[in-house]
């Protein structure tokens, strides 16, 4: 009898990784374990009125080792003696200044504490104006390095972060060797590969937000970095030229994290990708499928042949690799800064007094009110929801714009600010919180339309993510803006079961992805079907929401 193989999927989040432990014949998830990131749950090292996010190295690496060992303490006995392959996904673009060595400065003496020095979150929205430097140089270059990025570059991505970064902090600028991805400085961690000049790049974090591409041989040209800003001179010959897609093998783990782990050393590692990518593997996307993950923000990954989509530029989304989600496909990349995050912020919105008060209350001991302010926090969405569900569809009612963390796609803006409109003194919570739903499916629609305009058929939806599995609330309004239906992924972690995919892979055990996604796809639990009299409402709306965007755009944009 041929013995069992599993594949592990480390899936690292906004605000916590999640190690899954997947049998490669069938697709079963053994095991799963979740670190939330010990420092990030303080709010350590971020400033959210300034956009500024941090997160520290000691973060990813506690919580690798913590949930692969924990894993495969639930799983049962002789799982972890079978375990061929690990892959990485991350969220993107997350860079950090590395040394010499591909160590992230924030682990070196003296920058132990300092924010600059550790890795920039994807919703770090500090670079904005170095983002607009970037545009307006390559709109003047002899070759527009942003073409293949939608050709507009945004503050979420990593030259804007290195630029913003060097130019703030001279120390980091003077110790910085390099920079590196999320996704590569894992892998290279656990293969002992992290020096700059051996570490295996991602295809996808290289294509998609640094302006890396074939026909430009590689990243932008050191004149082009140089014209930008002199304090970059020399960097570009100390990062990479060639970059390699998440079927490519890093290398096998290290003594050291082997037996820290409970793993052998024969253990495959992948080369990483971003969470949204790999979660669109998992996810099983097909070409002209949008693959939707839905969480705090929303990342839409679409597949292609390259032969059919050829020379065609997809104008204001972010990036057209090849390879970047399945390898030997065009991967097309969009998606929303914000969308669970504008619920959380409304929901921070309405908690405040009652923080205030009722935490000061002298009524009841300090227990209570520790009890109460904390059912009131869990219960809020849902109580918010149930009331927004029973409203009607108003065509003259609260309309807002989802662009409270500015705008990712189409055409990306962070300089953006959202809105809410059409108050009056009847206008109550559950009506505001539904006008936001309505602006984030508003947002989702403005995608799928520029996708559409530039020539790219939209062929249906699958949906993952957090949001996803738990608001029908969100799920239908969603399904009746975009009037398509939506199908909701079954596994309750797409993305660290798309990296346990791409492992499968990476170890030899399937010969391509597509075949990886058909013996380990889980399938999906529902399908959200748009109902005709709501999208034709919907569609009136929409119209709207168009105009108030536009007039925000022309006339407050800062």
């Amino acid at each position: 009898m041929t013995q069992a193989k599993y594949t592990i999927g480390l899936d690292y989040g906004s605000d916590s990784v999640r190690s899954l432990i997947v049998d490669v014949a069938t697709g079963a998830e053994i095991a799963s374990v979740v670190f939330p990131y010990p420092r990030w749950a303080k709010g350590m090292y971020c400033v959210p009125h300034e956009n500024q996010f941090r997160q520290h190295p000691l973060d990813y690496l506690e919580g690798l080792e913590y949930t692969i060992v924990e894993a495969l303490k639930q799983a049962p006995a002789g799982v972890a003696e079978n375990v061929v392959g690990i892959s990485i996904d991350t969220t993107g673009s997350t860079p950090v200044a590395v040394d010499e060595k591909g160590t992230p400065l924030a682990l070196t003496p003296g920058f132990e504490e300092n924010p600059n020095a550790m890795f920039v979150l994807w919703k770090d929205h500090t670079a904005v104006k170095e983002a607009d430097e970037i545009n307006e140089l390559a709109k003047k270059w002899e070759i527009d390095f942003t073409k293949y990025e939608g050709g507009i570059y945004s503050s979420e991505w990593f030259w804007s972060k290195i630029l913003h970064v060097s130019r703030a902090d001279a120390g980091v600028l003077r110790a910085a060797n390099s920079w590196v991805e999320h996704c590569d400085w894992i892998p290279a961690v656990l293969t002992g590969t992290t020096r700059p000049q051996i570490l295996k790049r991602s295809r996808c974090a290289a294509g998609h937000k640094a302006m890396w591409h074939e026909a430009f041989g590689g990243l932008p040209t050191e004149e082009f970095l140089v014209a930008l800003d002199p304090i970059l001179s020399g960097l570009r010959d100390r990062m990479f030229k060639e970059t390699y897609t998440c079927d490519v093998a890093v290398g096998k783990l290290t003594p050291e994290w082997a037996e820290k782990l409970g793993l052998s050393t024969d253990v495959v590692v992948g080369v990483g990708a971003f969470d949204a990518h790999l979660g669109a593997v998992g996810a099983q996307i097909e070409p002209y499928y949008l693959s939707k993950v839905m969480g705090t923000s929303t990342c839409d990954m679409l597949v292609a042949p390259n032969e059919e989509v050829g020379d065609k530029l997809i104008a204001g989304i972010c990036g057209q690799v090849d390879g970047s989600v399945v390898p030997g496909m065009l991967g097309m990349e969009a998606g929303q800064s914000a969308f669970g995050d504008i619920y959380a912020w409304f929901k921070k919105v309405l908690m405040w007094p009652a923080q205030q008060i009722i935490g000061q209350s002298e009524l009841v001991d300090e227990a209570t009110r520790a009890k109460l302010l904390d059912e009131l926090s869990d219960k809020m969405i849902l109580e918010l929801s149930k009331a927004a569900e029973a409203l009607p569809i108003d065509e003259k009612g609260v309309l807002a714009i989802d662009w409270m963390n500015g705008r990712r796609t189409p055409d990306a803006n962070q300089n953006l600010k959202g809105a809410i409109a059409g108050l009056n003194l009847g206008t109550d919570a559950p009506r505001i919180f539904r006008s936001l739903v309505e602006a984030t499916a508003f947002g989702s629609k403005a995608i799928v339309d520029r996708f559409i305009e530039q020539g790219v058929p939209i062929k249906g939806v699958i949906a993952l993510g957090g949001v996803a599995k738990k608001s029908k609330l969100v799920m239908q309004i969603v399904c009746d803006v975009l009037n398509m239906p939506i199908k909701v992924a079954r596994s309750e972690q797409a993305c660290a079961l798309g990296s346990a995919m791409a492992a499968a892979v990476v170890a030899g055990v399937y010969a391509t992805t597509h075949e990886a996604q058909e013996k380990m796809g889980g399938g999906f639990e529902t399908e959200y079907q748009p109902i005709p009299e709501n999208a034709a409402k919907y569609q009136a709306i929409y119209e709207k929401y168009s105009k108030l965007g536009q007039f925000i755009e022309e006339n407050l944009t800062r």
